[in-house]
């Protein structure tokens, strides 16, 4: 098993979907290369992520970005439906260089290249959401979500 990081937005609907994908193992809520490794305090420039383990037998990092990129607008900048802020950007973190090295590859690959704004950065931080935020929409499945419901339950 090998493990990603996924910002997408609101990580209440990006867990939801992820969780479903073939070869995804687990995920869990968290928050991507801020700054301290506390929930508590000043915001820290973390990004919203679901971290994902996935079996690279069954699904690549090149059909994890396809189907990530069903989910998002890869153009827009810090906001994903109504979820407005720097929290909000899109982005690929992992420990692994070969992760980063085919998640570039997939977007130089793409013909809107220029115009995608989603980050591929190594993993400098990882702080896990707090439980209320774990399988959100499970639990809340009338809360707000930037993803269309259809989309949801695409591959469940």
């Amino acid at each position: 098993m090998e493990v990603v990081y996924i910002a997408g937005g609101c990580l209440w609907g990006v867990q939801a979907f992820i969780k479903t994908l073939p070869g995804v193992t687990f995920t869990e809520a968290g928050r991507a290369n801020g700054t301290s490794y506390t929930l508590e305090g000043d915001y820290d420039g973390y990004a919203e992520c679901v971290k994902t383990g996935f079996d690279p037998e069954v699904v690549t990092i090149r059909e994890l970005m396809g189907y990530f990129f069903e989910i998002i607008d890869p153009y827009s900048l810090n906001k994903q439906g109504q979820d407005i802020g720097e929290k909000y950007r899109t982005g690929v973190y992992s420990e692994n260089p070969e992760h980063l090295k085919e998640a570039k590859t997939f977007l130089e690959n793409r013909n809107d290249y220029d115009r995608i704004v989603v980050e591929v950065l190594p993993l400098t931080n990882y702080v896990r959401s707090a439980a209320e935020h774990q399988d959100r929409l499970d639990r809340c499945p009338n809360d707000y979500c930037h993803i269309p419901e259809e989309m949801l339950s695409k591959y469940k």
